[in-house]
């Protein structure tokens, strides 16, 4: 079988391309590498086809998504911070280039379309933890994006049958993220700072929480949606760990594993941050089979020591 993975080149695409090879599935990974890396698919073993392009070339698209049967679609432009300083390039990327993607889906015959959208859609709700049925409130251009994007995702399973499948994602980490970009996640900055005997820096006091989900978990609800049955079709669920932490935690938790004194610096809290963040996984559980295999600890010390053995900036999000 062949199978499409947009942004397949980036840090949980790429993840998810190791996946499927391994399984025998044949990967085709559509990607403009502006933030994904070909050495993120080096040693991928199987069959696989790297096709560099813009999810906003419908044409480039459409010719990526030809005999799948499945499509994956990851490709986004990722931040909060950047979709603000740049609202017209986030819309492009990631509501046109979805509607691209769902398009071509639909004309060349996939019969299940898998989109990573995002925790953001929230908002900034003090309720906790967050589950589907609460009232969505997207405070960015990102977060606003993402929900479009379930949105059509919705829409192309009423009016077409697509069989579409929604995973909001909370606060994906693991190996290959990017440390160095202007707009690295947390994680992988603060061991990238501890390891480069640099204090990590904290915007806020660090008591914000996050439900951090560890990328290996992410991959298997994403093939766990891909051969989903029809209740699931049509649906937006959370993926995440069930569990929230603070910054403060993941420090400390970072000073064990790497045995380091570690002090951070705190910094103002930058704006539209998000305090407290932890998911309901019920409906993942009930419709897709969902459940965290790998515990924040264990995700953590494998992630720090992929890091430790490769230190060299890797791919961010696509």
């Amino acid at each position: 079988m062949t199978v499409l993975v947009t942004g397949g080149a980036g840090f949980i695409g790429s993840n998810l391309v190791s996946a499927l090879a391994a399984l025998g599935e044949h990967v085709v990974a559509f990607d403009d590498l502006s933030t994904g890396s070909e050495r993120n698919l080096e040693g991928v073993d199987g069959r696989l086809d790297l096709v560099v392009g813009d999810i906003r070339d419908a044409s480039a698209v459409r010719r990526a998504a030809r005999g799948a049967s499945a499509v994956f679609h990851l490709a986004a432009l990722g931040s909060v911070e950047r979709s603000i300083g740049d609202p017209f390039r986030t819309h492009a990327v990631n509501v046109d280039g979805t509607l691209n993607v769902l398009v071509a889906a639909r004309e060349e015959g996939a019969n299940r379309l898998v989109y990573a959208s995002s925790s953001a859609v929230y908002g900034d709700t003090s309720t906790l933890p967050r589950d589907e049925s609460m009232a969505v409130s997207p405070l960015s251009p990102y977060a606003a994006s993402k929900l479009a994007g379930e949105s059509y995702c919705r829409a192309f399973h009423c009016s077409y049958r697509l069989g579409t499948v929604c995973l909001r994602l909370f606060n994906v980490f693991g190996p290959r993220q990017d440390p160095q970009s202007r707009y690295a996640a947390v994680i992988p900055r603060f061991i990238t700072e501890i390891n480069e005997g640099r204090a990590p820096e904290i915007y806020g006091d660090g008591r914000q929480s996050r439900d951090f989900t560890f990328v290996d978990n992410v991959v298997h609800a994403m093939l766990q949606a891909a051969s989903a049955s029809e209740p699931a079709l049509g649906e937006v669920m959370n993926i995440g760990g069930g569990r929230r932490f603070s910054l403060l935690d993941v420090l400390d938790e970072l000073g064990i594993l790497t045995g380091a004194n570690v002090r951070p610096v705190f910094r103002p809290r930058r704006r539209l941050d998000v305090a407290h963040s932890e998911a309901a996984i019920d409906k993942a559980r009930r419709l897709i089979g969902y459940s965290p295999s790998v515990t924040f600890s264990e995700g953590l010390a494998s992630t720090v020591a992929w890091f430790l053995r490769d230190a060299t900036p890797m791919a961010a999000t696509s």
